[in-house]
């Protein structure tokens, strides 16, 4: 496994008209599920075809811009401490995708939960830091006001919080990335390949 290959990024007109594309996409999913109140975010899908087309650093870019941009235009404070969380994501899924993680259904799933367990594990500490423990998600907090009520520690709570929203939330974001990649022409995909020996890591 060649890590420079990996993370290898092409800087060129299609990867900086991809950014805000994907931004886009990220904004209007978030202030969707926002105006339904969904229990899940949505907010990911752009940064996962912009992980998956231009590499880790163009996702991880993508992630973390959406949540700065959009919290400074709606004034949702929150949203602006986790990019660093929109980061993570679009990084371990740009990865995952360059490993051949998104070539098949099965293995998409399997990044899927990648990008789920990423968003876990960096959002937890800042859960707890912020909001006591809370993701300001319906269903997650309603576990852990459960897990609460059963005297589990505020960590153990705020995990599964977590967990029962963004691993729920990366599945779908990835089901429906997958079948928009695959639904692009060739011409417009072999525009981000950086070199053809990433298609043989995996």
């Amino acid at each position: 496994m060649d890590i420079a290959k990996i993370l290898k990024t092409k800087l060129d007109t299609a990867t900086i008209v991809l950014i805000p594309a994907c931004i886009g996409i990220n904004y209007l999913g978030k202030l969707f599920a926002s105006i339904l109140k969904l229990p899940l975010w949505l907010d990911s899908i752009g940064t996962c075809i912009g992980a998956i087309l231009g590499g880790p650093i163009i996702g991880a870019i993508c992630g973390a811009a959406n949540n700065i941009i959009y919290g400074l235009t709606t004034g949702d404070n929150i949203t602006l401490i986790y990019a660093l969380t929109s980061l993570g994501i679009g990084f371990v899924v740009g990865v995952m995708a360059r490993l051949g993680f998104m070539k098949t259904f099965p293995k998409a799933l399997l990044c899927a939960v990648g990008g789920g367990l990423a968003a876990v594990i960096i959002s937890t500490p800042l859960n707890i830091m912020f909001w006591g423990g809370t993701t300001g998600n319906v269903w997650g907090d309603a576990l852990f006001a459960l897990t609460q009520a059963n005297g589990m520690g505020v960590a153990v709570g705020s995990f599964l919080d977590e967990l029962v929203v963004d691993v729920p939330d990366k599945l779908l974001t990835l089901i429906i990335v997958f079948f928009i990649i695959k639904g692009l022409p060739k011409k417009l995909t072999s525009l981000y390949d950086v070199n053809a020996e990433i298609e043989n890591l995996d």
